[in-house]
């Protein structure tokens, strides 16, 4: 069956199942791999994604749920001005490690800024909760996600 979804502001097609997880028409039919497959049930949150500015797991997600809202994945998440202010703050403080789950930490601390410029710890942890980091930088996430809204860090 044939879908068309806004992804980082340009529809695109895919001739899928209605059942295909979003991530799997993302990574396989759409070519766009910044969302990636972790656990396969939403817990460990690498394949999050924007879904009209909300945080979801991309590989619980029918695409025939998506209809006609905007998803917004990593590649596309820079052009926001908080999504390019988080992406800078990664790169400033040098978060990834290995690198693999970062795409859904800023997803998710993209979307945490967005609804909460100045976030306390406790936010911060709600916020992130279901992000997992196997290289556990999440002090450094921590770090990134405050440098990004403004406040001050502890070195």
């Amino acid at each position: 069956m044939a879908f068309t979804v806004n992804v980082n502001g340009k529809a695109l097609k895919a001739d899928v199942d209605p059942d295909t997880p979003l991530l799997w028409v993302l990574r396989d039919s759409l070519g766009i791999v910044g969302p990636k497959f972790g656990c396969g049930v939403g817990a460990c949150g690498a394949c999050t994604v924007h879904v009209d500015g909300q945080p979801m797991r991309s590989c619980q997600i029918p695409v025939e749920s998506v209809g006609k809202a905007k998803v917004t994945t990593i590649e596309g998440v820079g052009a926001s001005a908080v999504g390019k202010k988080v992406q800078a703050a990664w790169s400033e403080l040098d978060v990834a490690q290995c690198g693999y789950c970062q795409p859904g930490q800023i997803m998710s601390a993209t979307a945490l800024l967005a609804s909460n410029p100045k976030p306390t710890d406790a936010d911060i942890d709600a916020a992130m909760a279901g992000n997992i980091c196997r290289c556990a930088t999440y002090t450094r996430i921590r770090a990134a996600i405050k440098h990004a809204s403004g406040q001050k860090t502890e070195a």
